[in-house]
């Protein structure tokens, strides 16, 4: 493979934010590039001007670098091949167009909508696939310069079609799927190249791109596929050399066994979301390249370096590629369990603040007190968002005790234990985590009971949780005032129940 020649792309249309397959393309395309010391690119493909959302674009790119991905030229980089924007070629693509025309492999088709939907229901009626039907078909040179005319004094405006070659077969050997083929009468017909407003369709715009910037792989999903006969033919019809194809398998929901769709909101599906929950990059960059692709070997966690060394295409899977949330959860733990403590910190903290549980701007008593929470924690969280819900014994008064919970202290120890507790916190100066483990074992000492009957009367009691973080730095984050409060209610409670 001659290393300098490698140039792969991801072309990103600005209809919506970055969504998780398309993070997917992005990732393989990179690694190729990265691996084989070749060009990665972006390129915006922002023709589909009623689909375009405001700052779409942004949140595109953002979200790409959010994940550790860099390129060699794009819209916000330059480079030698620009524009970068498929609004901004026009002028690219007007000359090839009218060469096309010239040359007679394509044509002016003045077909209405309208008249497109009869062809359409017709032929479903017919039990036909639907396709286009040439419009001209049967007609002289002048009946066909005369339907011209006449649907030009309408004031119709007309789209552009390629026209397909009969009977002929475009295959070619995709590095995922093996060799594929697609004979030209089974594709629908002549297909629109330029749309009415001049605007050329995805189909033509991607090839001419593709060519001028010398572009040598395209890897990009399955639901792809059928595009690349059309594709192939415009290459041909240019004369140009095709870039080697690479269809990534689909991404289906392990839950559900179907294709990840976008309209499922059962499945987290874009990159932003998952930062807003708390969610570090490196792990979600790890996890989305497990998606159809597996490194040798059972191990699964790697950083970017090593992957860009281990890349190899070859190792991309024909199976469809389950999206396993759990799966990303534990990905995701496992870095933030090596993560730096600052790193946690901060993203959790902006959790706390964004449920409310901390304020806005807090002052640096409270920093300290949430670096402490946060540290108990941080083992635990697969992401950080979901420090609201698990230190909620800090946050909200708890209710009284029950079930299993109230079982646990119904005995005649629990009563001593928590008495003898709660008159030693009182006088506890300074009130933390290590004079609180002291006083639990002087507890263990004096009275002769120990082990679950000691820690889970005072845990129930203080947290009204049976499990948590340990229990001495659980006591101090929920403070003196709080911890002899709630050792009341729950000795009241004790003695109602008996």
């Amino acid at each position: 493979m001659a290393n300098n020649a490698i140039r792969v792309r991801y072309a990103p249309s600005p209809t919506g934010h970055l969504h998780i397959g398309n993070a997917r393309t992005a990732i393989f395309n990179y690694l190729f590039a990265r691996h084989n010391k070749g060009k990665f690119i972006i390129r915006i493909e922002d023709t589909d001007t009623k689909r375009n959302v405001a700052d779409g674009e942004k949140s595109q790119l953002e979200n790409l670098k959010w994940l550790g991905l860099d390129w060699d030229e794009g819209p916000d980089v330059g480079g030698d091949f620009g524009p970068y924007r498929q609004s901004e070629r026009n002028d690219i693509y007007k000359p090839l167009l009218q060469q096309l025309l010239d040359e007679g492999k394509a044509y002016e088709s003045y077909r209405t909508e309208e008249q497109l939907t009869a062809d359409r229901d017709a032929q479903k009626a017919r039990g036909e696939m639907p396709h286009y039907e040439y419009e001209y078909e049967g007609m002289t040179d002048e009946q066909k310069q005369q339907a011209i005319a006449d649907a030009k004094a309408k004031g119709l405006k007309p789209v552009i079609r390629f026209k397909v070659p009969k009977d002929h077969d475009y295959a070619w050997d995709d590095i995922v799927k093996g060799n594929v083929s697609f004979n030209s009468d089974t594709i629908g017909g002549d297909f629109v190249i330029a749309k009415r407003d001049g605007t050329p369709t995805y189909n033509f715009a991607v090839v001419v791109d593709d060519h001028m910037m010398k572009i040598s792989h395209v890897f990009r999903g399955d639901d792809h596929v059928a595009n690349t006969p059309k594709q192939l033919m415009i290459y041909e019809a240019f004369g140009w050399k095709a870039p080697m194809f690479g269809h990534m398998s689909l991404i289906i929901s392990a839950d559900t066994g179907k294709k990840l769709s976008k309209r499922d909101e059962s499945v987290l599906q874009f990159i932003e979301q998952y930062r807003n929950l708390g969610y570090l990059p490196d792990a979600m960059f790890n996890f989305i390249l497990l998606l159809g692709w597996s490194p040798v070997g059972e191990d699964e966690i790697f950083n970017k370096k090593q992957f860009i060394k281990m890349y190899d295409e070859k190792r991309l899977s024909k199976s469809p590629a389950k999206f396993d949330s759990k799966k990303l959860e534990w990905i995701n733990n496992q870095y933030v369990k090596e993560a730096d403590d600052s790193t946690i910190m901060d993203l959790a903290l902006r959790q706390l603040i964004k449920g409310g549980n901390i304020p806005e701007n807090p002052d640096t008593k409270t920093i300290e007190w949430a670096r402490q929470l946060i540290s108990l924690y941080k083992r635990e969280m697969s992401y950080m968002a979901q420090i609201n819900d698990m230190a909620s014994v800090f946050f909200q008064e708890p209710e009284e005790v029950s079930g299993d919970a109230l079982d646990e202290i119904s005995n005649d120890t629990a009563p001593v234990v928590l008495k003898e507790f709660l008159e030693r916190i009182q006088k506890l100066n300074p009130f933390d985590s290590v004079e609180v483990f002291h006083t639990i074992k002087a507890i263990q000492k004096d009275t002769g009971i120990k082990g679950r009957k000691l820690w889970m009367p005072i845990r129930i009691a203080v947290t009204h949780e049976m499990h948590g973080p340990e229990l001495p730095e659980s006591v101090e984050l929920v403070g003196r005032d709080k911890a002899i409060q709630h050792i009341k209610q729950t000795l009241n409670q004790i003695n109602n129940n008996l």
